[in-house]
């Protein structure tokens, strides 16, 4: 698929087909030229068959995956399964909640460094010792001029 098709394919709900038979359904979230995909409220659908039972019975398996990153190494197949959920301006004011967003505290005011981590007190202990002296490194030898 060309780069226009996927990117018209942003936030559509796609039914992803896997080399192993998986199938992933989510809504695309992303991609790159590598044709991995990140998909959000991804479910794993798997198709199972019974060992036991001579018959060739088949069961499907499910189970809710969250936020998924497929690698395009293993996708066979990419269909559109539905449109995006609604208008992305009007989706934007149904996600916010009561409250309001502040950063957590971590229980320490701006202000302060913790006390290990404060570096020295001005004024008091002595100064800096003096940095250790050269290793005999004078001037170059003759005929050879500094860089």
């Amino acid at each position: 698929m060309g780069t226009t098709k996927m990117v018209s394919l942003l936030n559509h709900s796609l039914n992803v087909t896997t080399k192993d038979g998986r199938t992933f359904v989510g809504q695309l979230l992303a991609f790159d030229g590598f044709m991995n995909l990140v998909l959000s409220d991804c479910q794993e659908y798997r198709h199972i068959k019974k060992q036991n039972v001579p018959s060739n019975s088949v069961y499907e398996e499910k189970r809710m995956l969250g936020l998924v990153i497929l690698r395009g190494e293993f996708i066979v197949s990419l269909s559109v399964q539905g449109p995006p959920p609604m208008d992305p301006s009007m989706r934007g004011s149904l996600l916010s909640g009561p409250g309001v967003a502040r950063p957590a505290g971590r229980g320490i005011p701006l202000g302060q460094a913790p006390v290990g981590l404060a570096g020295p007190v001005r004024g008091v202990g002595y100064t800096a010792p003096p940095p250790p002296a050269g290793f005999g490194r004078g001037a170059p030898p003759p005929g050879f001029r500094p860089v």
